[in-house]
């Protein structure tokens, strides 16, 4: 079976809206999420800024005792779920057998281990949560979402780092392409803006120390040198395409293609000639029926990192070739939500779904500086029109992962 795959409804929890309206409204108007870190003191912190999600109310989506033993990333999951199975109007539409939920994190319930450690250091270990286990695990958000909507065929996370979203949303196309459900809730979830996940992520030299809101987090500027830690949730429903016309589903675009590969090379660093990167590309682009004729929308996986950057200008030459590379918009999202690690593939699947919907194309925020080894067009600092035919995301995490997705209009 190779059925077709469309996605008819959308949810976000992000550093620039707790919606998706509120968040493309700001995306496509330049407005950034990035500020001084909130959660803790940040007094012996390099890093002093993230990208944090703003006036969430769980309590909106999920009882009290409910938010009392979830960690906040499981909450931020089956918000953004909620969204958009109710933009779908998926429920009592499809057998719950044959309904899944794929959902990634890169870290999971980092804010519970932090939070129970410190309690058996300082109280002993009568005093450690009953809920530390069910809070903590990486899979807790898809078994919520599953345990919410009653999807009882498979209910899986993917953990692929920074690869986590867009990994879950093309394992889930897998799934309803070859026929094991025919509706999925995906997408990918993240909350890792304390103080053990903060300080990890300085102590590798991956984040920017830069104490200027306005020039932290600069992909493709020559001036980058580390990402901003980011948060949230982004879920699509994804769906059948004759299950979804069938019903009359708004339908947003088709996943068309999906793209999944390693670099086997380092657990941190790309691969110098980004080859791997390159391959998950051509993956995608050969499932989508990539004819060289159509006008591009890349949202780039653009951390800000000195590497990333020029690695993926690489690889999106390599896969392209260098004219259609130079003809196409590229543009990283990153720049104004920071990097959502887990979570970012998901929203940026967002992104290129409201592109195709609305011909914006967001910008890339801060670019005045740029890098002789990043020479493509990444939307510099305002939105742009353009009738896009097909959108790529791309996804690249710490292990070697690489994932892509390809987007089209139905």
């Amino acid at each position: 079976m190779n059925r077709r795959v469309v996605v008819t409804g959308l949810g976000a929890i992000s550093p620039v809206g707790n919606d998706v309206k509120t968040s493309w409204d700001n995306l496509v108007s330049g407005v950034h999420g990035i500020g001084p870190i909130t959660r803790f003191d940040t007094t012996e912190y390099k890093a002093k800024l993230a990208a944090e999600v703003r006036n969430f109310d769980a309590r909106q989506y999920m009882e009290k005792a409910e938010t009392l033993r979830s960690d906040l990333y499981a909450q931020y999951a089956l918000a953004s779920a909620c969204q958009a199975v109710e933009e779908s109007g998926i429920l009592g539409t499809v057998d719950p057998e044959r309904f899944a939920v794929y959902f990634g994190s890169g870290i999971g319930g980092i804010n519970t281990f932090t939070r129970e450690h410190k309690k058996l250091l300082d109280r002993g270990p009568s005093r450690v949560s009953p809920y530390f286990i069910p809070m903590m695990i990486a899979n807790m958000g898809a078994g919520m979402i599953a345990i919410r909507f009653n999807c009882q065929g498979a209910a899986l996370p993917a953990v692929t780092a920074c690869a986590s979203g867009s990994n879950a949303i093309g394992e889930a196309v897998r799934a309803i392409r070859h026929g094991y459900a025919d509706a999925v809730i995906s997408g990918g979830a993240e909350a890792s803006i304390n103080e053990c996940g903060v300080a990890g992520f300085i102590n590798m030299q991956a984040l920017s120390v830069s104490d200027n809101i306005d020039a932290a987090s600069l992909p493709f500027d020559r001036r980058r040198a580390g990402f901003i830690i980011g948060e949230g949730a982004a879920a699509l429903v994804l769906e059948e395409y004759e299950h979804a016309v069938k019903r009359g589903a708004k339908i947003y675009g088709e996943i068309s293609g999906y793209g999944s590969t390693c670099d086997a090379y380092h657990i941190t660093a790309p691969l110098p000639d980004a080859a791997g990167g390159a391959r998950a590309m051509k993956q995608a682009l050969e499932e989508s029926g990539y004819t060289g004729e159509e006008k591009l929308y890349i949202n780039a996986h653009g951390t800000g990192t000195p590497l990333n950057d020029s690695g993926e200008t690489i690889a999106i030459k390599t896969a392209l070739g260098e004219e259609k590379a130079r003809a196409s918009y590229v543009s990283s999202t990153k720049s104004m939500t920071g990097h959502m690690l887990g979570a970012a593939g998901a929203m940026e699947a967002v992104v290129c779904l409201k592109v195709l919907e609305t011909g914006i194309i967001p910008p890339t925020l801060n670019l005045l500086e740029p890098d002789p080894a990043c020479d493509l067009n990444y939307v510099p600092n305002q939105a742009v029109k353009a009738d896009i035919d097909l959108c790529l995301s791309n996804s690249l995490g710490f292990g070697g992962h690489n994932a892509c997705l390809a987007f089209r209009k139905v």
